[in-house]
């Protein structure tokens, strides 16, 4: 991989993403082993820094570094010099100057991991910021996709929920789109941001109508938070409108796949009919973002290409 820091898809070619998932394959591998460690990252050193909070991305983030035998720290914001003030700056220096090769930063304010890859000689992976990419999200997402319906190219696939605030749905929408797939936006109108036409996405506001054909369905997660700005009248009635119910799924394609980022609201963005008996693969994606995430470390950190081809 070419560039220094992983900070979106918006700005990643189309052979740069099917390289990071042609390079996942074999770590996915290394994941069903018994034996799970390899020696490839022996000697670097990554830092989880997550000024938000997290369970999947940033375990996720660390079980794949430990996986490739890289030495794998977690600033612990909550009480870290951070508190006393620490600039954010500063604390990136501080991380630089102990020898961190890569740091994988989460942060709440939008093009924050930009600002950090320009000051800084480390790595750098945006692991979400603000409502701008959550880049590693919509790799695995790609990933999990491919595996099941053997291609990317040309697929109608809906995302479905709180649009407006979701960096899942930019990065995907950015990385989906150079692979000439069709995408579909539904949910409330004070939820689906203006100008997605621009970007070739339809807007819907009916589920039926969002559905009808399409091979994925993507579902996000509805922030509660967000419920108490009114941007929506009531938990209640968005699940009644626009939770993924079995009776949806007979507008999609008999082999529809549905996707969801975790964690789940069930009851409100998905029925559990779906999420444990029906076509999601929920788990499956954790899996595929461990064996993403490894990839990424690989060739960000200087693995060698013939390590996870022989």
């Amino acid at each position: 991989m070419e560039r220094k820091d992983l900070l979106g898809l918006k700005d990643l070619s189309r052979e740069e993403i099917e390289f990071i998932l042609h390079t996942a394959v074999p770590m996915k591998d290394i994941i069903k082993r018994d034996i799970k460690k390899v020696p490839t990252l022996r000697g670097k050193a990554m830092v989880t820094v997550f000024y938000e909070n997290s369970t999947r991305t940033r375990t996720s983030f660390e079980i794949a570094g430990k996986y490739l035998s890289a030495d794998t720290v977690n600033l612990a914001v909550s009480t870290s010099s951070v508190q006393k003030g620490e600039s954010l700056k500063d604390t990136i220096k501080t991380m630089e100057v102990m020898g961190f090769d890569l740091v994988v930063i989460r942060h709440s304010m939008s093009g924050t991991p930009h600002y950090v890859a320009r000051n800084t000689s480390m790595a750098v992976i945006n692991a979400g910021d603000g409502t701008n990419e959550h880049p590693t999200q919509a790799l695995l997402d790609l990933f999990t996709i491919k595996q099941y319906k053997g291609t990317l190219e040309g697929l109608k696939v809906a995302i479905v929920g709180d649009i407006l605030h979701s960096r899942v749905a930019r990065s995907n929408i950015y990385g989906l789109s150079k692979f000439g797939c069709e995408i579909r936006v539904v949910g409330p109108s004070t939820l689906i941001p203006p100008g997605l036409d621009r970007l070739g996405v339809k807007s819907y506001y009916s589920m039926d109508q969002a559905l009808k054909g399409v091979d994925v369905i993507n579902v996000l997660r509805i922030q509660r938070e967000r419920q108490q700005s009114g941007l929506f009248p009531s938990l209640d009635e968005y699940a009644n409108l626009y939770m993924l119910r079995p009776e949806h799924l007979t507008r999609a394609k008999d082999d529809v796949l549905v996707l969801h980022p975790g964690p789940m609201n069930r009851g409100i963005e998905i029925s559990s009919e779906i999420a444990d008996f029906g076509p999601a693969v929920i788990n499956e994606q954790v899996t595929n973002g461990v064996a993403v995430r490894m990839a990424l470390l690989f060739l960000m950190m200087g693995g060698s290409r013939d390590e996870i081809t022989n």
